[in-house]
């Protein structure tokens, strides 16, 4: 990594919250001590320098030429993904269009669907009102369905619709110039959700894969919300993951994630990933069965990420390990007690979500 002259922070929107920032800030920090690299704060294109940091973007990168300049070019470069077009980032791959669509945007292939098929729950992508219309209102025939604007994260956004008229209200408040460029997903709807993470990392020539859950808590307001997520993190590509003994539940979930991530690579050009986590849902759908599907990627700095992070670090000290388990925690409100463990990544009063602590810890008992 000596080619590189520092890690710096790139953001690619002013608006992300001010919990995010911080939170990247701190393990920009962590990445850089990692790599043997000083810390160089939030990018500016004004920098001079000889050699181009390491980058650890806010988001997933959206078009390969965009970023030559700054020369991130493959996995070294950077924490998180590169993709061609802006829809590629988000979980409109995960659906083909339907039949009768009227619109797709640039670069749309039929052959990430075609590979990812069965890794995937029943649904649809649409990139226009009409064909979202068209498609929900096939899919409602088989019962509720949820509708995602692909641009929201952590589950907020969504709708659950039961009907024509709950349809069409949804749509009547979209913006069809960000539905043309990014897209939204119609999807079966599942009850009794078990939510399962499969990633992988990829920093300071260490290859760690994971699996694990998410879990729910209450924010400020009272609604469940994203409370963080328990991997157990093996040294070495996926197959490793295998060899863990696990559950059922816990192989599909990881074979699912393996056949979306491989349709991805085999699909999409120009794709270069660093960062892989994917969220697998298994829940009950409409006729009662138990099914299991991917519900969306993300090749980007995530919640589960201080997680991550800290297995990397575990596993480049001690590489005589060949598994560790780590945990994030997001904790909502000023009185909550924190585990005397925990690393506290983040904690105070955000403008948008209120009090809100941030931190991640090692389970020794792995």
């Amino acid at each position: 990594m000596s080619s590189k002259s520092g890690v710096a922070l790139l953001f690619s929107s002013t608006a992300t919250p001010e919990h995010e920032r911080q939170t990247f800030q701190a393990l920009g920090t962590r990445i850089a001590r990692l790599l043997g690299l000083p810390y160089q704060g939030i990018f500016a294109d004004t920098a001079s320098s000889d050699a181009p940091p390491y980058f650890v973007p806010s988001d997933t990168l959206v078009g390969v030429s965009n970023y030559e300049k700054l020369a991130i070019r493959d996995e070294n470069d950077f924490f998180g993904g590169l993709v061609a077009q802006p829809f590629m980032g988000t979980k409109a791959i995960s659906h083909p269009l339907h039949h009768s669509a009227t619109y797709q945007p640039e670069g749309w292939t039929d052959r990430f669907h075609s590979i990812a098929a069965d890794a995937v729950l029943p649904g649809y992508s649409a990139f226009c009102i009409k064909d979202a219309l068209a498609a929900g209102a096939e899919m409602l025939r088989a019962g509720p369905i949820r509708l995602k604007p692909v641009l929201a994260r952590a589950g907020k956004g969504q709708s659950v619709i039961t009907s024509l008229t709950e349809l069409q209200d949804f749509m009547d408040q979209i913006n069809e110039t960000e539905l043309a460029i990014w897209g939204l997903v119609l999807e079966e709807n599942l009850t009794d959700v078990i939510t399962y993470s499969v990633g992988q990392v990829r920093l300071c020539g260490v290859v760690g894969s994971y699996c694990g859950t998410q879990r729910l808590t209450r924010d400020n307001t009272g609604q469940l919300v994203y409370g963080g997520s328990d991997l157990r993190v093996v040294r070495g590509d996926y197959p490793e993951l295998q060899k863990l003994g696990l559950s059922h539940s816990f192989k599909l979930a990881v074979e699912r994630a393996q056949q979306y991530e491989r349709a991805a690579l085999e699909s999409l050009p120009g794709i270069v990933l660093s960062r892989r986590n994917y969220d697998v849902a298994e829940g009950t759908n409409q006729r009662g069965e138990r099914v299991t599907g991917v519900l969306e990627q993300s090749w980007r700095i995530g919640g589960a990420s201080s997680a991550e992070v800290l297995a990397i670090e575990m596993l480049n000290a001690d590489h005589s390990l060949a598994q560790v388990q780590t945990s994030t925690l997001e904790i909502y409100g000023k009185d909550a007690e924190l585990p005397a463990d925990a690393t506290v990544v983040y904690s105070g009063e955000d403008s948008e979500v209120g009090y809100l602590t941030k931190c991640v810890k090692a389970n020794h008992d792995s």
